[in-house]
């Protein structure tokens, strides 16, 4: 994703939206490039949180749209192991959206909480709030070095 960084928070935005999606590439690295090229830790804060929020919730409503005769189908994933996968997610529910801002597992935590139908609102919100802490500790441990 070279080139995003030039297009400033524009860029930053678009490159954390494709990163939060099934798109394998990490937005903290656009992130900590836009917000040392342009010096602007309020505007990275907001556009790195919207667009990498949003493409979560992209990723949730793909989820969403699964079914489970597909998974088995497809993945020949045999239907007791997603029970026991729901059982887990219906075990810590929407809080798992919090943790949807970790690389890698972040993406399929996402799916799953769509594709196990988690409560779509609180789901959403709590998915805000694991973006935009992401990028507060980045601010504030670039305000560091």
């Amino acid at each position: 994703m070279a080139g995003l960084e030039e297009l400033g928070l524009l860029g930053l935005f678009i490159g954390t939206f494709l990163a939060a999606t099934v798109i394998p590439f990490s937005s903290d690295a656009v992130y900590l490039a836009v917000l040392a090229a342009t010096g602007d830790p309020a505007g990275c804060l907001a556009a790195g949180t919207l667009g990498n929020w949003l493409g979560s919730v992209l990723t949730y409503f793909i989820g969403w749209l699964g079914k489970w005769e597909w998974i088995e189908k497809w993945f020949r994933v045999k239907p007791e192991t997603l029970q026991k996968q729901k059982a887990k997610i219906d075990r810590f529910g929407v809080w798992l959206a919090l943790i949807c801002w970790v690389p890698v597992i972040g993406d399929v935590v996402a799916i799953a909480l769509g594709f196990y139908r988690t409560r779509p609102f609180w789901t959403i919100v709590l998915l805000l709030v694991g973006k935009f802490g992401r990028f507060l500790v980045w601010n504030l441990v670039y305000g560091l070095i």
